[in-house]
């Protein structure tokens, strides 16, 4: 009886590092009207009504105020769509990212 030999073989698996994210800032100006602000923080980052008023007020206080946190691309292209809301309707309003800590 031939005697056969078997070796397992190892496989490493590549560990996968999770994507970094990035914070989507909204940054108080005095020109743009609240209520546009409340609109578009509703229709981009589909915000309650509540919350997206709690945001623009906090960001009014404060000077700035985190709207939400994305993977980097998905934070890069919702800040320059509201931003370009803004721009299309004539307001200063301005969304910006940074990486979150």
């Amino acid at each position: 009886m031939p005697s056969t030999v078997t070796i397992p073989r190892t496989r490493t698996r590549p560990k996968t590092e999770r994507p970094k994210l990035h914070k989507v800032i909204l940054i108080n100006d005095d020109f743009t009207p609240r209520e546009f602000v409340v609109t578009v923080l509703k229709a981009e980052f589909r915000m309650s009504e509540d919350q997206a008023h709690r945001v623009m007020i906090t960001a009014h206080r404060r000077g700035v105020c985190v709207v939400a946190v994305f993977t980097k691309d998905v934070a890069e292209t919702k800040a320059t769509r509201a931003t370009d809301a803004g721009k299309a309707a004539g307001y200063p309003l301005m969304f910006t990212t940074e990486p979150e800590e």
